[in-house]
């Protein structure tokens, strides 16, 4: 099953790139590769077991460990240094292999230097012993979660095909109990995107302030997608949904990365994340016996830019090959998204993605085109509001009271009392827009 719909990145004129080391750049670490303790239906990654048919044990060594750790924070030439734990689940490393891990951060970091680290989970094998650990040594953790028990079962199933929901649920209580720093990944797919309120009401009730979501999109060998990939459209209406309800109460309460990234956009800043970037090839995979791949969906032989044990991953990071894989994401963009008026915020998306044709037959449009389009194009006005209030030194929160207003105007009929209100907060409109409105008249 192919992982990347043409030969990508294009070889054409390879010898003309220069090898340029990036001054930083990220690499998502597999630990235990792709093994995991559940079997989601989604997952694209427990497939990458074919790559190393040969494996007998699947936990990264600490002479691998070590040298990453220390040749990662070399290559870093900012102040700063980010680690990301991924699997799989890394989980099933046991709690001691992380404790080796900070171990060499700190042996290896240049004074002054700060080291963040990040670690997705899907939390069923969290315990007080971890939350202990975690909390103490400053983990951000991202837990996968994909909304209420019924949404989230659909796809998230344990290897015996079982619901898994209370389990991520309890790591959820336990990580907020235990106050680690926490945010949710959501994948958005076929089955929860036509829920996008419901979701967001859910991840809200539960107090979660960060949230990411992920569409799920994997492509099939005859062309078409697989019955979990969302439909474009309805990832946008998902968006639109959950923006429609934040917009009016929750700026500055609560954080979800798409809308972060779109208003760096609105300010005319780079949106500082690879899916949205003009060009990408500064966040790599590493497998658990250190080999490198340009990209964790390139995780392919294609992709591998060799070991770590055998050359220095700055090395690796700089190669022509990798360089280009960057650099094509921008050069490959076909004219009808050259030509887009929301190019500056996409910029064509994931090139892992470009698999359909524009609507004059041209190759490499991405399949999420149409929600995109959907989302940013609904999403304009509030973000042009948001980014002015940002140019005049004002909070962007601000935009909450503009919103309501707009929308109060909008419906042209001032409802009673006791109706609700037009502003979309959910409350009656004589609680609400209503109330504001009366103070200013008198």
């Amino acid at each position: 099953m192919p992982e990347y719909p043409l030969p990508y990145p294009s070889l054409i004129g390879l010898d003309d790139v220069l090898p340029e080391p990036p001054v930083a750049f990220h690499v998502m670490t597999k630990p235990i590769g792709p093994l995991c303790n559940l079997d989601c239906t989604y997952c694209f990654y427990l497939r990458k077991e074919s790559l190393y048919p040969d494996a007998a044990d699947w936990k990264m060594s600490d002479a691998v460990l070590e040298a990453y750790v220390r040749q990662y924070i070399e290559a870093q030439q900012v102040p700063e240094c980010h680690f990301a734990w991924q699997g799989g689940e890394p989980t099933l490393l046991g709690v001691d292999f992380y404790r080796r891990a900070v171990a060499y951060q700190h042996k290896y970091r240049r004074p002054g230097m700060v080291i963040h680290t990040a670690f997705q989970t899907n939390g069923t094998l969290l315990d007080e012993e971890w939350c202990a650990f975690l909390r103490e040594n400053h983990f951000l953790i991202g837990l996968s979660i994909d909304g209420p028990r019924e949404l989230h079962d659909h796809y998230r199933v344990n290897k015996g095909g079982k619901p898994t929901f209370d389990q991520v649920y309890a790591a959820l209580q336990l990580l907020q109990r235990e106050r680690v720093e926490h945010n949710v990944l959501c994948v958005v797919n076929a089955r929860n995107a036509p829920h996008g309120l419901e979701v967001y009401e859910f991840f809200r009730g539960e107090g979660i302030e960060f949230l990411q979501f992920i569409p799920a999109v994997e492509r099939l060998p005859d062309g078409g997608v697989t019955e979990w990939t969302v439909p474009a459209e309805a990832y946008g209406q998902f968006l639109c949904d959950i923006f429609d309800a934040w917009v009016v109460r929750d700026v500055g309460r609560v954080y979800v990365q798409i809308f972060d990234v779109a208003l760096r956009a609105w300010c005319g800043l780079d949106p500082g994340l690879c899916v949205f970037s003009p060009t990408c090839g500064n966040a790599m995979a590493l497998e658990h016996n250190g080999d490198l791949y340009s990209c964790d969906h390139y995780v392919v032989d294609y992709n591998r830019l060799g070991n770590i044990v055998e050359t220095p991953i700055a090395e690796l990071a700089a190669r022509p090959f990798q360089r280009k894989f960057g650099t094509d994401k921008s050069a490959m963009l076909p004219r009808y998204c050259r030509e887009c008026e929301v190019r500056f915020t996409c910029n064509g998306g994931c090139p892992k993605d470009r698999f359909i044709t524009t609507p004059d037959g041209e190759q490499g449009l991405n399949y999420l085109c149409a929600g995109f389009k959907r989302f940013f194009g609904h999403i304009d006005p509030a973000m042009k509001y948001m980014a002015a209030e940002i140019r005049n030194g004002r909070a962007p929160a601000n935009v909450m009271a503009w919103e309501r207003a707009r929308r109060v105007r909008q419906a042209g009929v001032t409802p009673g009392a006791e109706e609700p209100c037009p502003c979309g907060s959910g409350r009656r409109y004589g609680r609400c827009c209503g109330l504001r409105r009366g103070r200013r008249m008198r």
